[in-house]
């Protein structure tokens, strides 16, 4: 993935100057997200060498949306909670303007994304997730989910049932069936709180079987909290292909959350829906790259059927005691 915006080793050192980093050693591009030019930049500071992220949003991400996602890390910072820090620039301010696009500097935290994730890394995860809706209870921003339902629906109607028969023959009908089912039943009396909305196994860092890091925090918004718990099933649980469920991880992912923050009644009976949901939405976001995204472009676009899979598996009656406590 290449970095969308050139800055040359002069304008590199007059951003991080406006930071009180230290002296800019380097600065490389890196390929994190698809959406974002990111570079992995090294300062020196008195005798010490200190790493951080700077981001620079080309895509996606609204400018007005900035200080909910930036404030969202302190606040979760400050509370011990495995994010990073944002580190603000001399006048105090979260991120800076730099040729009409935003850029923020964020802390650099150790660790590796897993492909195959272990039970105990995926209790490790579903701890973390539990720690981070605790921690935002309190947190004063507010920003609606932009990849809600309304979305999944434009973004599966602009493929019409032609775009759809075209990724697979028998898309358009699971797509016509489960919209509406999944809407009709969508839940409105059970806790919200800020989530993440997007962890995948890539969103999160990784030391052995400890949590060192839950990042890309641009989808985050307030909503049901036992969704957030879904999206995360759906992106742990089963093969890449979403062929093969591994119920060791979903025993270990929600034994994990639970020791942290137990699900109510409600929320574990709402659980085949909201998975069903989840699978929605990354199947609608999928879909619409998949049909639009030229053949000659640079990233390759995810395979929908990965998550029509999983919506098909959430979908069977006999699947829904994966919720259940052993």
């Amino acid at each position: 993935m290449a970095v969308y915006t050139r800055l040359g080793a002069e304008e590199m050192a007059r951003i991080i100057a406006a930071f009180d980093v230290g002296t800019l050693i380097s600065a490389k591009g890196i390929a994190e997200g698809v959406s974002n030019s990111n570079w992995l930049v090294e300062t020196q500071c008195f005798d010490a060498t200190r790493r951080f992220i700077l981001t620079m949003y080309e895509n996606r991400v609204e400018i007005g949306d900035l200080p909910f996602f930036l404030d969202l890390l302190d606040h979760l910072a400050a509370r011990d909670c495995p994010v990073p820090r944002t580190i603000h620039d001399r006048d105090g301010a979260s991120y800076r303007l730099y040729e009409g696009k935003a850029l923020a500097l964020i802390e650099f935290l150790p660790g590796v994304s897993v492909s195959e994730p272990t039970p105990g890394q995926a209790r490790a995860v579903g701890a973390a997730l539990a720690q981070v809706h605790l921690a935002g209870r309190d947190f004063a921003g507010q920003r609606e989910n932009g990849m809600g339902y309304a979305a999944w629906a434009e973004l599966l109607g602009s493929c019409g049932t032609d775009g759809l028969s075209a990724i697979d023959p028998q898309l358009a009908a699971l797509v016509a069936r489960e919209l509406p089912l999944v809407s009709g039943r969508w839940p409105t009396d059970l806790p919200r709180s800020v989530i993440h909305a997007d962890l995948f196994p890539d969103n999160v860092l990784m030391l052995d079987e400890r949590v060192t890091g839950l990042i890309d925090f641009y989808f985050a918004c307030v909503d049901i909290t036992a969704y957030d718990v879904a999206v995360t099933h759906a992106a742990w649980c089963f093969s890449a292909d979403g062929r093969t469920f591994m119920p060791e991880l979903s025993a270990a992912l929600l034994a994990g959350y639970e020791a942290v923050r137990p699900l109510s009644d409600a929320e574990r009976a709402a659980l085949p829906l909201l998975a069903r949901g989840a699978s929605l939405r990354f199947l609608a976001t999928r879909a619409y790259d998949w049909a639009n995204t030229p053949a000659d472009a640079l990233v390759t676009p995810k395979d929908p059927m990965a998550f029509a899979r999983r919506l098909e598996f959430y979908s069977q009656d006999g699947h829904a005691g994966i919720f259940q406590p052993a």
